[in-house]
């Protein structure tokens, strides 16, 4: 019986069962052939970047690299690694290395990082005393008792006055709340806040909205939001806060107690002694006025001019026109959201100034819509 004659398609068939099988090099098995490197990626029909086809030699290399020393290198540098153990192979990609990874569990799934919405507009100069103010949370610090202190301090952006510095033993919503009722008091109510976008000023809710800027809204307030990793946004509030660092103590040796009192004497000094090179040597206290709009006794509710309808959210943050559901967030149960027609069957949904998003009743399904987010401005 004569030999039978091999086809290139056989041949190509041997080829890579042998490259599966874990041959010792792809460039042996491409000289065994007699084919060059490039003609043997082509016979495989498969990236070498897929793990399945990784070699079993390169393979238990990267779970090797991987388990080795104290640190866990990652796919990059598992990559050069297996360079300079396989200088006659291609290194896989750093996805089918990840990949590898995976499937041996020596990877840690990260949790998704859920970001606050981006504020949508730019901001705004101030060019006199409560068009603006800016707060912040100065890092936080341990005091002589061992007790965290969070300071919280508000200034006027145009005339740099500092309306308050509070030793703070958390960033909660009520606590923080009544110190901006007592400087709302005493000074009236600004134009608008400017923030991070740090608990509590901002929440992962919808259009970043948080209960404490929810609340400012209704009391005719914009919340404005830096941009994340963007401190030279709020850029006075932070060199006063490096104002306020250099009076602290390093390490911190206050007591709690006399913690706040430190900061009165700072306040003092930084708004009615200490002169200002960006105010004309002025002090802060000097180019200051209190705002003409006082804080109400009773919080407003949300209103809208007469051709926007004003639709209550219940308790799940759920408003009902006309038989449709619209989830405008949890955040917002039980405030008046506001519907204003811009097409035929299409309304922003809005609070306040604020649009939450944009719904077509034509995308209704069993009555429900989904709230559209619109792209930044």
């Amino acid at each position: 019986m004569p030999w039978r004659e091999l086809k290139p398609m056989d041949l190509k068939m041997l080829f890579i069962a042998d490259y599966l099988q874990g041959a010792p090099s792809f460039s042996a098995l491409c000289q065994a052939y007699e084919i060059s490197r490039k003609t043997g990626y082509k016979r495989s029909r498969r990236r070498l970047t897929q793990d399945w086809v990784v070699p079993v030699a390169v393979r238990e290399a990267i779970i090797e690299l991987r388990s080795r020393g104290e640190t866990e290198p990652g796919p990059k540098k598992i990559q050069a690694a297996l360079q300079e153990r396989f200088p006659d192979e291609a290194p896989p990609s750093k996805t089918a290395i990840y990949n590898i990874l995976k499937k041996a569990e020596l990877i840690k799934p990260r949790r998704l990082r859920q970001r606050v919405a981006v504020y949508p507009k730019p901001l705004e100069k101030a060019e006199s005393p409560n068009q603006l103010f800016s707060a912040d949370y100065k890092g936080q610090f341990l005091t002589g008792a061992g007790v965290w202190c969070y300071p919280l301090t508000i200034m006027d952006h145009a005339s740099r006055f500092l309306l308050a510095c509070h030793s703070m033993p958390n960033t909660n919503l009520l606590e923080t709340q009544a110190v901006f009722t007592q400087v709302f008091r005493e000074n009236g109510l600004p134009e608008r806040i400017r923030t991070d976008n740090g608990v509590p000023f901002a929440s992962k809710g919808r259009a970043g909205l948080s209960q404490l800027s929810i609340w400012w809204l209704r009391l005719g307030i914009i919340p404005e939001r830096i941009a994340p990793g963007r401190p030279e946004q709020n850029g006075r509030h932070e060199r006063m806060h490096r104002t306020l660092k250099s009076t602290l103590p390093s390490p911190p040796a206050v007591a709690w107690e006399a913690q706040q009192r430190h900061f009165d004497r700072f306040r003092q000094h930084y708004n009615h002694e200490r002169l200002h090179e960006a105010l004309k040597q002025k002090t802060p206290a000097s180019c200051y006025q209190p705002s003409p709009r006082p804080f109400p006794e009773k919080l407003p509710e949300m209103t809208y001019p007469s051709h926007i309808e004003s639709l209550p959210a219940d308790s799940c943050g759920i408003i009902n026109r006309r038989g449709l559901r619209i989830y405008v967030g949890y955040v917002l149960k039980h405030q008046t959201i506001g519907l204003e027609q811009v097409g035929d069957g299409v309304w922003d949904v809005i609070f306040g100034p604020i649009i939450l998003g944009r719904v077509d009743v034509r995308d209704a399904t069993d009555g429900y819509v989904t709230l559209k987010v619109l792209s930044p401005m």
